[in-house]
């Protein structure tokens, strides 16, 4: 038996349980991996509460890093021994000692990458990897706003977008944050109490953002759409303040014939052959330097709760992991 975090009903951080589970030999086309460190998103708060429904009892989480200590039938690309690290997607449970993972979402970790680094930038990471170059191809010159630019994907997504030459304009909550983000490949910083819209528009010369990378969601939509010039592109890729509310299409029209687009991870990487280009193109990164996977916040998995709390609260920055 190993432990792993559930719940059986949607609900604050206290429905997380700390349980004893049985982890079977994996079948054809699985892995059963030991875990080093989890990985934690916003979108685990999105499972737990219900915002995203999935059925319950349901295990909680998606990326980790660890040991493939096991392999099914057909399973050639990792063997018994090998690092590995995964996003895998639609399949939850990470926030557990051991499991079995679809060998498919697997990838070998490079030596120079640390197992909570691993651990903390696949979601993230790739995450930040299709913002930038498949949602919106930034090119160098861009200027581009992106919120919660102190957060998991925001600091990953800063200095890829300023290794591409854009000009980065980030939106954070406090005085902390805003020098954190400013060291991680942000020109410029708001606070997201500021008058955003024409901050925006004083540092763009009246002419607003060609792209808006949104995951606040309910509470900065409209400020959003007001931020961008003309045929500009909003990335609205999270939900933290709740779900944006139907709209009508009009307010894309008044405001120079804007376009929207909610992605998700997943349907970038749908082939292993994206999947392996997005990593490759990310570990590629962070082992020349260039992105610095920040680390910021552990817990014991046991207090995943509490990582839950903090997450929520935006007492976090950068990445949290859990320690099996």
């Amino acid at each position: 038996m190993v432990r792993a975090i559930q719940f059986d009903r949607f609900g604050g951080p206290e429905v997380l349980e700390y349980r004893e589970v049985a982890v079977p030999e994996p079948r054809a086309g699985e892995a059963r991996v030991k875990h080093t460190a989890v990985g934690v998103n916003f979108i685990d708060v999105y499972h737990r509460t219900g915002l995203y429904p999935l059925p319950l009892p349901s295990g909680l989480g998606s990326e980790a890093a660890g040991v493939v200590v096991a392999t099914g039938a057909g399973v050639t690309h990792v063997k018994p021994g090998d690092r590995v690290a995964y996003n895998a997607a639609g399949s939850l449970g990470s926030y557990s000692d051991e499991r079995l993972v679809d060998a498919r979402w697997l990838v070998k970790l490079p030596r120079a990458i640390d197992d909570r680094a691993g651990a903390a930038m696949m979601l993230k990471g790739l995450t930040a990897w299709y913002l930038l170059n498949r949602s919106y191809k930034v090119a160098r010159g861009d200027s581009i706003l992106l919120y919660a630019a102190a957060g998991g994907v925001g600091l990953i997504a800063a200095q890829w977008a300023r290794h591409l030459g854009a000009h980065v304009i980030g939106v954070v909550s406090t005085e902390d944050k805003r020098a954190l983000a400013l060291e991680h490949g942000c020109e410029h910083v708001l606070l997201a109490g500021d008058d955003i819209r024409a901050r925006v528009r004083a540092l763009t010369d009246g002419r607003g953002v060609p792209v808006v990378y949104d995951s606040v969601g309910r509470d900065t939509f409209v400020q959003s759409l007001d931020c961008l010039r003309t045929h500009g592109l909003l990335v609205s890729f999270g939900n933290a303040s709740g779900p944006v509310a139907p709209f009508s299409l009009l307010e894309l029209t008044k405001r120079g014939s804007l376009y929207v687009t909610r992605p998700t991870l997943g349907d970038f990487i749908r082939e292993r052959a994206d999947l392996e280009a997005g990593c490759a193109e990310l570990f590629g990164l962070v082992e020349r330097g260039v992105i610095r996977i920040e680390v910021n916040q552990t817990y014991a998995l046991a207090d995943a709760a509490s990582a839950h709390r903090d997450l929520e609260a935006r007492r976090t920055t950068g990445s949290t992991v859990l320690l099996p």
